[in-house]
């Protein structure tokens, strides 16, 4: 007919790896949640891989053997989101923390002795875990971890919509400082000494040797 507009369908953003695209779809959701609801920078992961978020913005990540991170958390604030992932703990930490790591470890003397303590900052990414299911009161934080799926990642502490996590992070400039901001020194020490800790049992026990962890 002439003068008549054929009728194009709209562009629409390609489904998320291993999901359909569609609202309900899981993957979806757990995007939604943490770029709506937290304002969190993702990517998607490979295919068949979860979501991923990035690192180096609003936080960096510090990688260690979870039974070294269950030793720091009281060195964490009430907000401080952190995540399981198998035998590993990830603790949030302020942006720029991973590159302060190298010089911090070489101040308290640790140096190479603790290749167990790894971490994530500018231009790096980590699994995001699923959205935390919340308790019956309605708040979002567990009390106990849950289990992992094959050492998928899951939050041990999660993060709260509407909140602001740099003020619950742990910073270097909180050495000496004023505020309610964890000290990453006093963090990475307790983290360290747990990590050397852990490579000398092991290295005396052997590896078969599993010990129970504690969180708090």
């Amino acid at each position: 007919m002439t003068g008549s507009v054929p009728l194009v369908p709209l562009p629409r953003r390609p489904p998320e790896p291993g999901g359909t695209g569609g609202p309900g779809d899981p993957v979806v959701r757990t995007r939604n949640w943490y770029e709506k609801e937290l304002g969190w920078a993702t990517v998607p992961g490979a295919l068949g891989e979860p979501l991923r978020l990035v690192t180096g913005v609003r936080f960096d990540v510090l990688d260690v053997p979870a039974e070294a991170g269950a030793a720091a958390l009281r060195h964490l604030g009430p907000g401080s989101p952190v995540a399981l992932c198998g035998e590993r703990m990830r603790l949030l930490v302020a942006a720029g923390g991973a590159e302060e790591l190298p010089g911090l470890l070489e101040w308290l003397e640790w140096g190479a002795l603790t290749p167990d303590l790894r971490a994530m900052g500018t231009n790096g990414h980590v699994e995001a875990p699923p959205v935390p299911e919340q308790r019956a009161d309605g708040a979002g934080r567990m009390d106990v971890p849950p289990q992992p799926l094959q050492g998928a990642a899951v939050w041990l502490r999660p993060p709260e919509p509407g909140c602001e996590v740099e003020a619950s992070l742990p910073t270097l400039s909180a050495v000496g400082g004023v505020g309610n901001a964890p000290d990453l020194v006093r963090l990475v020490d307790t983290v360290a000494t747990h990590c050397h800790r852990i490579r000398l049992r092991r290295a005396c026990a052997g590896p078969s040797v599993v010990q129970p962890l504690a969180f708090s």
